[in-house]
C-alpha cells in the first residue's frame, strides 16, 4: 500500500524513516538536521561509526528516541553538479526498500529526496520516487510493505497525490 501524508517525518509511527542525509551522516538541515534533533544525540554517535554514504547508497540506524524503530539514510544527488542525477535518485529509494526487506520492516516513510536544499525539481523527483517504488514493490509481491510519502507542504503533497493518482 502507498499513501501520502502531510505533516512532519519524525513523528511518523511506522518501523523506518529515510533520511535525506548529506555524505557524514552527521546531520545537517532540513529533514536530516530535523531527524537528527528528534532522535537524539544516540543517533549522531551511531552515524560516526558508519563511515558516511555515498550518492544513491544507503545505511541503517536505529530511531532512538523516533517512534521509528529505524532511521534509512540516504544520500541523493545534488541538482547539476552529478551525472546520472536520475538513476541516482532512483537509487536511493530502491537501496533504501531493498534495506527495509533485509532488516524485515514492513513500513517505511520517505521524504521528497534532493527536493530541498540539493534542488532537484521536484515533478521529476516526485515521478522517479513514485516509479521506483512502484517497480520494486511488483518485483517483491509477496513482501507486505506499506510505503508513506511523507510530504512537508502543501505543493509536495499535491504533486505526490497527482502523480500517485495517475
Amino acid at each position: 500500500m502507498i499513501s501520502i501524508d502531510l505533516g512532519d517525518i519524525t513523528i511518523l509511527d511506522c518501523d523506518a524513516i529515510v533520511n535525506a542525509a548529506n555524505k557524514t551522516l552527521l546531520g545537517g538541515g532540513g529533514v536530516d538536521g530535523a531527524i537528527h534533533r528528534r532522535a537524539g544525540r544516540e543517533l549522531l554517535a551511531e552515524c560516526r561509526t558508519l563511515g558516511g554514504c555515498e550518492t544513491g547508497e544507503a545505511k541503517i540506524t536505529k530511531g532512538y528516541n523516533l517512534k521509528a524503530k529505524y532511521v534509512i539514510h540516504t544520500v541523493g544527488p545534488i541538482c547539476s553538479t552529478q551525472k546520472n542525477q536520475a538513476s541516482l535518485l532512483a537509487n536511493c529509494y530502491k537501496n533504501s526498500l531493498d534495506l527495509a526487506l533485509k532488516h524485515d520492516i514492513h513500513s517505511i516513510a520517505f521524504p521528497a529526496i534532493s527536493t530541498g536544499v540539493y534542488h532537484y525539481p521536484l515533478e521529476e523527483a516526485t515521478k522517479i520516487a513514485i516509479s521506483t517504488v512502484k517497480t520494486w514493490l511488483d518485483m517483491h509481491k509477496d513482501y507486505k510493505l506499506d510505503i508513506i510519502f511523507s510530504c512537508f507542504d502543501e505543493k509536495t503533497y499535491n504533486m505526490y497525490q497527482r502523480y500517485l493518482e495517475a
